[in-house]
């Protein structure tokens, strides 16, 4: 049994489920060419037809932007932050079916958009671990602990990523949407995960960004919900973490001395 020392607390565990898209890696060196690709298309699309939006740009995804319209944040709380590929498609469809789409038309534009930003991201392949990351994640497996990437992007997906930023061999599990029925905040993946690694839910640490990671955490009964967020002083959101960080150097990990 492991110890994860957090402000003062001792946290005793046999693993850590973390988040990827904003814990494992930056949110938008990955997200932003996407955005801005499915963006960029939508609005050439519309401009064609005479057609608009029915929110403001950055409400259509959640992202902010610059003077130059490129973007430059996004809304943690917003589709782009949380939603699966598949829905942000869904909601973006949405948009071309209220310009007067049919709903099998709009779906299938959007789907060809999104195949095309993928292709961009793919070669890319904007994927760099976080600040600290790589150390905590050798001190865990130095500790015993047992870790798994929970995700709303797909299975494959977090392979390629993981394979990118070269820390897949640290995994044991990676459950992606594709794999449960009801993806966060509902249990069921972190409960997956937990069986996969076997571990009970009450062993288990989970790390994210979004407060969707730590509800989840919560429903399944975990150990500790950690919230992660570089700028401490916009986590407001993260209402439901036991503790949030900025910098995983302030994370300690021990052992659990046992009595005799």
């Amino acid at each position: 049994m492991a110890v994860l020392e957090i402000q003062g607390k001792s946290i005793a565990c046999k693993a850590i489920l973390f988040d990827k898209d904003g814990t494992l890696l930056d949110f938008l060196q990955l997200w932003g060419p996407w955005a801005e690709s499915m963006l960029s298309q939508l609005q050439v699309w519309m401009q064609e037809r005479g057609a608009s939006f029915t929110v403001e740009l950055e409400h259509v995804l959640g992202t902010l932007h610059d003077s130059q319209g490129r973007i430059n944040g996004y809304d943690v709380q917003g589709p782009l932050a949380i939603a699966t590929v598949d829905e942000c498609n869904g909601w973006l469809a949405g948009q071309l079916y209220a310009a007067g789409t049919p709903w099998n038309e709009a779906i299938t534009i959007i789907r060809g958009f999104s195949s095309t930003a993928m292709k961009s991201v793919r070669e890319r392949k904007s994927a760099e671990p976080l600040p600290g990351l790589l150390d905590l994640l050798r001190r865990c497996k130095e500790a015993g602990l047992s870790l798994a990437v929970v995700t709303s992007d797909s299975t494959a997906a977090a392979e390629t990523h993981l394979e990118w930023m070269g820390i897949r061999s640290f995994f044991t599990s990676i459950v992606g949407c594709d794999r449960v029925t009801r993806g966060k905040p509902d249990a069921e993946s972190f409960l997956l995960a937990c069986r996969e690694l076997s571990v009970e839910a009450h062993e288990a640490v989970v790390i994210g960004d979004s407060n969707g990671d730590m509800q989840m955490g919560r429903h399944a009964g975990a150990a500790f919900t950690l919230g992660y967020c570089p700028q401490l002083d916009q986590s407001s959101y993260l209402h439901e973490a036991d503790a949030v960080i900025r910098h995983y150097d302030e994370l300690g990990i021990g052992l659990k001395e046992e009595r005799e």
